[in-house]
């Protein structure tokens, strides 16, 4: 039986050796092994004729359980066990490597090299850079820290303070597989429905923590938080996503700068619902502001979920 003082201390050390460590590029990490199983089991059932749908919704059953399995049996091996819940907890969090990225392509942004920026931008987003401008490469990368401040950090953090290592990489397994299929293209609309419906309810809860939680940072810092609260809802149910506007459209409101707009998917322009004050562009100063807010926001939240998780994890334990 897990120790009640690892309830805590587990997902704290996690916070913090997000915050140090992030996730080394050279160093093997859990996500790209699912990635990879994802990859061998969409090739087995596209060379057969079962019916994608049922294929994807049982992907997301089998997937899950088995992250969920793994982690739990691995994470209470004597003595190991500790070492490994502290690894897997760790590993499921990306604020630090978020933050860490995005400060290396507005680095290079400011320096001068858009090419170098574009090509750092592609290896955050799924939608094509090769032709952003410099306002655009800003604004690209407000949109994925703001909407990956929840997916990345929030959301895992939520289920691994309720539910543990194991419940966090069932999670974690829905959102790489989301991120993967959940796109309305002809290849994943069907094979993808799971994991995206899947997706939006297990982060729906987290979406709406982080917006607050964004408010409150965002008030102590100076920010337009009163001006936001009044208008960021309307814009964040303008989104085809349930949960993905309501980071974005906070921090849109809180930076005073648009998010949205014409945006270029697998060669096609999709135009996205623009959030906040419409033509805001971001600039230098704007996106310095977002990442200590996300670093902040990051903060309050473990400091909230953590204790307030915990105590409901052991007394239903």
């Amino acid at each position: 039986m897990e120790h009640p003082a690892a309830v805590f201390l587990i997902p704290a050390l996690a916070v913090v050796l997000d915050r140090l460590v992030g996730d080394p590029a050279n160093w093997p990490h859990p996500v790209r092994l699912i990635g990879k199983g994802l990859d061998l089991f969409e090739a087995a059932v596209r060379r057969t004729s079962v019916n994608l749908r049922l294929a994807g919704w049982g992907a997301v059953l089998l997937f899950a359980w088995a992250a969920w399995f793994v982690v739990a049996e691995l994470t209470s091996i004597r003595y190991l066990g500790p070492l490994l819940a502290v690894y897997f907890a760790y590993a499921g969090l990306a604020l630090g490597c978020l933050l860490k990225d995005a400060r290396r392509v507005a680095g290079l942004l400011d320096s001068g090299d858009l090419p170098g920026a574009r090509k750092a931008l592609s290896m955050l987003v799924s939608r094509e850079t090769a032709a952003l401008d410099a306002p655009a490469v800003r604004r690209t990368l407000a949109e994925t820290v703001s909407e990956n401040l929840n997916d990345g950090f929030t959301a895992p953090l939520f289920y691994l303070a309720l539910l543990g290592p194991g419940g966090l990489w069932a999670y974690k397994v829905v959102s790489t597989m989301d991120s993967m299929w959940g796109y309305r293209t002809d290849r994943y609309i069907r094979l993808g429905q799971g994991a995206a419906k899947t997706d939006d309810v297990l982060a729906w809860i987290p979406a709406r923590l982080t917006a607050f939680f964004l408010f409150l940072v965002g008030k102590r810092l100076g920010l337009k938080a009163a001006t936001a609260r009044g208008r960021y809802r309307d814009d964040a149910r303008k989104m085809e996503s349930p949960n993905a506007g309501w980071p974005m459209a906070a921090a849109a409101w809180l930076l005073e700068a648009q998010m949205g707009g014409p945006t270029v998917y697998f060669g096609k322009v999709k135009d996205k619902p623009v959030l906040g004050p419409k033509g805001a562009d971001w600039d230098r100063a704007k996106l310095r502001k977002l990442f200590r807010l996300a670093a902040k926001t990051g903060t309050l939240a473990a400091c909230v979920l953590i204790p307030v998780l915990g105590l409901i994890r052991l007394l239903f334990a």
